[in-house]
Order: C-alpha cells, then sequence, then structure tokens
C-alpha cells in the first residue's frame, strides 16, 4: 500500500550512489597498470576531454583513439572497453532502497548524472535501472552535465515536480550544494545507514531496511 508524503520525487546519481563510479580515478590507475599504460600521459589526456566526453560529443571509439589509442597497442580497443565496462558493480542495498520507496510512496526516480554515452548505456542495461528509475537526466543525453545548475532544471522540468517536492541523493558536497541552492531538498550520501536515516527524516521511510538492518 502507498503512503502518503510531501515528497514525490526522487533524484538520485548513479555513480557513488546506487553504482559504482563509472570510469573514476582509481579504475583509470587500474587500467594503466593492467594495460601498461603511462599512467601520467593517460591521465593527462583524459582531463583534456571527459567533460566533451560526458557531454555525449565523443563516441567511446574517439575518446579511446585520444587517450589510449593515440599510438600502436598490443591490446585492441575492444579489450579496453570490456576492463572499462567490467569496473562497474552495483550497490545492492541502496537498489533495494530505491526500489522500496518507489512502491512505499508512488515516488517518481529521475537519474542526474554525469557519464558518457556507451558506459551510461551498459550500466543502465547491465544492472536492470531502466526497472525503476522513469528518466535519465544524463550529461550524455541532455548535453549539460553538473555542476551546471541547468541540469537539475531539467530534471524538474522533466519530472514536472516542483523543487520543494524532490530530494535527491548524491555522494559530491558541491553537487548538493548546487541542488539545495536550487530549492532541492538533498543528502549527502556516504553510506546506506545514514542515507536511510536522513531520508526517513524528510518522511520516506523504509520500515523493511531497517528491520533487514536490525534483525
Amino acid at each position: 500500500m502507498e503512503k502518503s508524503s510531501s515528497i514525490s520525487t526522487l533524484f538520485v546519481d548513479i555513480g557513488g550512489v546506487l553504482l559504482t563510479n563509472g570510469w573514476g580515478h582509481e579504475y583509470r590507475k587500474l587500467a594503466a597498470e593492467a594495460f601498461s599504460l603511462d599512467p601520467e600521459e593517460m591521465e593527462a589526456r583524459h582531463h583534456l576531454l571527459f567533460e566533451t566526453y560526458e557531454l555525449g560529443k565523443f563516441t567511446i571509439e574517439e575518446y579511446l583513439s585520444r587517450v589510449v589509442f593515440y599510438e600502436e597497442r598490443s591490446f585492441t580497443p575492444a579489450q579496453f572497453q570490456r576492463f572499462m565496462f567490467a569496473q562497474s558493480k552495483p550497490y545492492p542495498e541502496m537498489i533495494e532502497l530505491v526500489r522500496r520507496l518507489k512502491v512505499r510512496y508512488g515516488l517518481k526516480i529521475v537519474v542526474v548524472s554525469n557519464e558518457a554515452r556507451e558506459l551510461n548505456a551498459y550500466r543502465i542495461r547491465e544492472f536492470k535501472l531502466d526497472g525503476f528509475v522513469d528518466s535519465f537526466v544524463s550529461s550524455c543525453f541532455v548535453h549539460v552535465r553538473k555542476p551546471d545548475a541547468d541540469i537539475f532544471r531539467l530534471a524538474l522540468d522533466i519530472a514536472q515536480t516542483p523543487a520543494r517536492q524532490v530530494v535527491y541523493i548524491e555522494n559530491t558536497p558541491m553537487f548538493v550544494q548546487i541542488a539545495e541552492d536550487l530549492g532541492i531538498r538533498s543528502i549527502l550520501h556516504t553510506d546506506y545507514r545514514s542515507t536511510c536515516a536522513k531520508l526517513a527524516a524528510f518522511g520516506l521511510e523504509d520500515d523493511e531496511g531497517v528491520i533487514h538492518e536490525t534483525g
């Protein structure tokens, strides 16, 4: 049975909240080690391109041709892509928490995330995020990325929800502050337990999660 709440919509980040980061520094370092690449050169090239890449203006093939395959390699782009994708792992407790809250309170679930197109599509498909997320406001789809406040304005327009009825779960402090400046109540996610407590303070209580955690 649905319960009532003043919150009608949950905005949620993917990397660091529902899943591990898609292509974070730690994974680029692992890739450099696994493929015997110069990590400093790879990182420098990545930083020149990553914002444009996450805006959906480079394909993964174009990105890799500039970051890794600008010279001959002993491995293929397909092998490197498989390594990139394999770094994504789920946070099952957080995914199930969002699923339960959606059902219990009849929430709209909107992803607001900075991710490159092919990796984002893989993560949505592999971890079945489209089974409970209503809209994906991903930087690669909308061509706006955090910290630009317009991505949150766009998410509000797509959700057709006033900011006061939204709670946003995000693991980057600056992005939390930007959302709050727009009137979106936000949670700085650090771990499952504390996020459950913060959601409860906004009226989104998860009795099943509490039972699971304590019993």
